[in-house]
């Protein structure tokens, strides 16, 4: 391990079980590749169309590029709990950056890589875990990573289209869910049950386990997870990525009460982790990030017997975060070199009522109200002052089924935002003026922020469904769109907001063709979406030291400025596979994908940071517990570039994987089902560089993998 990485403080884990409605319509899901999947053992998903809970199983078959959904407004892609834990991703972006239409950000691989959806990032993607907020400062800035791990999730999801105005206007581009069991939601039916999983990667030496237990018994059932994970720096074609070890670990310990007519229950979980930024100034500052995290969450349910409402359900969350920002400063001493953090706590109650019989068909919906508020606070070499966001909200979904397969959705939601800061009044064309220092003074800017959608699902004939959403979403500026005002050095920008900047809005029509079952399974999704305002960080293309007045004359940090201009952004996401042969109690069958984003303004250039389109395909085997994939993913030249933007080259990334299944005897073994595998990633020892990272000519993401993984339930 690099000797200016030391290891972090505490550890443990968390795990998976059951989701209530982080889709307003899902059905299960699971990346298919044969119509006999198997069924996990007492894990249960809550379906909603939209808001009208019914519990179905969750599938564990497939090759991972295509989520299964049958009954579905919005484009919703799932990562299960069997792919998690063959792929063994530390972070988000790492468990969605393969899928359609998803990319991540890269800026630390495996540390801190955000997810990037339709080339929307940072304010226009929500991530939350179990419906609450993540309560991080991931969206300051690439180089802070998300405090959560995967391993312990059962599954992951990424929520599209008009299903986001459950969660805010800030998911104008997504919401990334991930479901766990940390707050106990079912009792197992043997009275406990769980899973461990453990594996090696060469290409970094890197090594994790993670193990989740759940258990319980008259009405009170119990959860306690724990995870660890380390790499050192990783391997590239040629040599090594200096300064790009990591290490995390968390645990989490939940209890619930369980009856007849519902659910409450509360979780504490611990995030702690120690990570390298690789590349230029931060490479050779030996710059590295101490993210911390607790957080308390809670959840519940009721279903009255009568009355007008058919279920009540409420998730609420708060969270305190800080990280310290490690490395040689000016003056040769290595030490902390900024501070950031977070306090956040949100709260929401969704009011379902019970179906309405009209004369054209049947009602069925929800209304929500949601709250939150948010206290940033950073020091020393940082670039956003204390600020202090609140929001609150009030949203309703309802869905009309007419028959005959024909269904139409509409969603509406209003909010009041409100953000404090101190401002600084930035002269024109931001270069300095000699002698003076710009003015600051204290701010606050209030918004109101209203949405709509109406969208139609059509069933077709064969097991397709088609649908059409036309949505109108409104999003105001974040805080540091608002009021950054200084170095970050960890990502080597010096970053002014705008405390001018206008509400954010977005006209989006998406049409969809999906086939979940069956030998050929099909997800295809087309987008149009109309920015005004769109908000966006310019390189004015002068570089900076640590003070304003340098700005021009500095020679570490660029400047950007974070401005608006209408925008378009048009693309399309395709994934399908077809079994083709059949093998044993299973099949053989290929797989294809494809994905692009085209985002440009009004004046002709390029939305910066836009991921390339890409094309993949491959082979797969699943039957009698083998399962065995080859794959290939192409990433073509990405030529449209924004101002002080370089083009990236194209890349190969030559995936396999061979695993085995196998049932056991409980009581000779402790397990009911074990799973041991080998993937490799990058095979052909490519040179990958991301499109979408700030770090992309600085940095190459890891080269050849080979990953030894097991996986243990009982």
């Amino acid at each position: 391990m690099d000797a200016a990485f030391r290891p972090s403080r505490r550890g443990a884990l968390r795990r998976t079980a059951l989701l209530y409605g982080t889709a307003m319509a899902l059905l299960p899901h699971g990346a298919l590749a044969a119509p006999q999947a198997e069924v996990l053992d007492e894990i249960s998903v809550t379906s909603v169309s939209p808001v009208q809970a019914r519990t179905a199983p969750v599938t564990s078959a497939g090759t991972g590029i295509l989520p299964v959904v049958t009954d579905t407004f919005s484009p919703v892609t799932v990562v299960t709990q069997d792919q998690i834990a063959r792929n063994q991703p530390t972070t988000l972006g790492d468990a969605l950056a393969d899928r359609p239409g998803l990319s991540s950000s890269s800026y630390a691989p495996g540390a801190a890589s955000r997810p990037i959806l339709r080339g929307l990032d940072n304010a226009r993607v929500r991530i939350q875990e179990n419906g609450v907020i993540t309560g991080d400062v991931s969206d300051l800035g690439e180089d802070h990573g998300v405090p959560m791990n995967p391993l312990v999730d059962q599954r992951i999801e990424v929520i599209r289209g008009p299903a986001t105005l459950r969660y805010g206007s800030g998911s104008i581009g997504g919401v990334v869910s991930a479901e766990n069991n940390r707050v106990p939601t079912f009792i197992p039916a043997k009275g406990y049950s769980g899973q461990v999983t453990s594996g090696f990667s060469s290409v970094d030496g890197g090594r994790l386990g993670a193990a989740t237990v759940d258990a319980g018994g008259d009405g009170i059932a119990v959860h306690a997870d724990g995870f660890a994970s380390a790499t050192d720096s990783y391997a590239i074609p040629g040599g090594i990525q200096r300064n790009s070890a990591t290490q995390s670990q968390g645990s989490s310990v939940g209890i619930s009460a369980i009856g007849d007519r519902g659910f409450v229950g509360i979780a504490f979980s611990h995030y702690d982790a120690l990570y390298q930024i690789p590349g230029g100034e931060a490479e050779q500052a030996r710059t590295r990030l101490d993210p911390r995290q607790d957080k308390v969450l809670s959840r519940g349910e009721y279903r009255p017997t009568e009355g007008p409402f058919e279920v009540i359900r409420y998730w609420a969350g708060g969270s305190v975060y800080r990280h310290d920002e490690n490395g040689i400063g000016e003056n040769g001493i290595d030490g902390i070199q900024a501070v950031f953090k977070n306090r956040e706590v949100e709260g929401r109650v969704e009011l379902q009522h019970v179906p309405v019989t009209l004369p054209f068909g049947t009602l069925t919906g929800a209304l929500g109200l949601q709250s939150g508020r948010r206290v940033l606070n950073s020091a020393l070499e940082s670039f956003l002052p204390a600020t202090d966001a609140r929001s609150n909200a009030a949203y309703l979904f309802e869905e009309l089924n007419v028959g005959n397969g024909l269904r139409f959705q509409a969603a509406g939601r209003i909010e009041g935002d409100r953000v404090a800061s101190t401002a600084t009044q930035f002269p024109s064309d931001y270069p300095p003026v000699p002698g003076e220092d710009p003015e600051q003074f204290r701010l606050t800017r209030r918004f109101a922020p209203k949405s709509a959608s109406l969208g139609a699902l059509q069933d077709l004939p064969y097991g397709f469904v088609a649908s059409l959403n036309g949505s109108y979403v409104e999003r105001a500026p974040t805080a540091y769109e608002l009021f950054s005002q200084g170095p970050h050095d960890a990502t080597a920008t010096f970053e002014i907001g705008n405390p001018s900047l206008k509400l954010e809005r977005a006209r989006t029509a998406e049409i969809s063709l999906r086939r979940a079952e069956g030998p050929f399974r099909l997800d295809a999704t087309g987008y149009y979406t109309r920015y005004t305002g769109f908000i966006y960080r310019n390189y004015t293309g002068a570089l900076c030291d640590d003070d304003f007045a340098s700005c021009g004359s500095g020679s570490e940090l660029r400047q950007i400025v974070y401005r608006q201009q209408n925008a378009t952004f048009y693309g399309a996401e395709i994934g399908a596979q077809i079994d083709l042969l059949p093998i044993g109690n299973g099949w053989a069958g290929i797989e294809a994908q494809y994905d692009f984003v085209h985002a440009q303004f009004d004046d002709g250039t390029y939305v910066p940071r836009i991921p390339p389109h890409r094309l993949g395909g491959g082979v797969f085997v699943r039957a009698d517990g083998w399962f065995a994939r080859v794959n290939l993913l192409h990433a073509f030249d990405h030529t449209e570039i924004a101002a002080f933007e370089t083009t990236t080259a194209g890349w190969n990334d030559l995936r396999a994987e061979v695993s085995y299944t196998k049932a056991l005897n409980p009581t000779l073994y402790g397990a009911t089902e074990i799973t041991l595998g080998l993937q490799g990633r990058n095979l052909l020892d490519d040179d990958i560089r991301n499109s979408a990272s700030f770090k992309k000519d600085e940095i190459l993401l890891q080269g050849r993998n080979v990953r030894l993984f097991m996986t243990a339930r009982f």
